[in-house]
């Protein structure tokens, strides 16, 4: 008597091993999509705040006197409108304000400080959800008006 023995289909333990693989392989997957997504939407955040911070500087060259005067000075991180000015510097800081807080986070922050028709327009936001971020990231850029 001989008997043939062919193995037909898989068993339960091979089955079980590679839904486990499966699952380890799509989970990892998914973690990086996660952060993928985290960091895109800081390097958004990054790319406006540079474009904020070029459009404050483009108001500023449209409004020499006021420049000249001290009416964009910001000299400490603000993160609200200054109060009680008005003319078109005022109006300009506003809308910079508004549109930093708006487009990228609630608690965004800017600051200006001109020395001589140089100037510096930096702004402050939290960036920590992306990998490796800051709490406090800070973008400035100088140009000489």
């Amino acid at each position: 008597m001989k008997f043939k023995t062919k193995q037909r289909g898989v068993t339960l333990i091979e089955v079980l091993v590679s839904v486990l693989v499966l699952a380890v392989g799509m989970l990892g997957a998914a973690a990086l999509q996660a952060s993928a997504l985290r960091n895109n939407q800081s390097n958004y955040e990054r790319a406006q705040m540079t474009v904020l911070a070029q459009g404050m500087l483009d108001a500023m060259r449209n409004n020499m006197a006021a420049v000249d005067a001290g009416n964009y000075q910001l000299a400490a991180w603000t993160c609200a409108a200054p109060a009680g000015g008005v003319g078109l510097a005022s109006a300009d800081l506003g809308r910079w304000m508004a549109d930093m807080q708006g487009q990228i986070h609630g608690g965004a922050c800017g600051r200006i400080n001109c020395a001589a028709r140089v100037c510096t327009v930096g702004l402050r936001w939290d960036d920590s959800r992306a990998t490796g971020g800051n709490a406090a990231l800070v973008v400035e850029i100088v140009s000489r008006l």
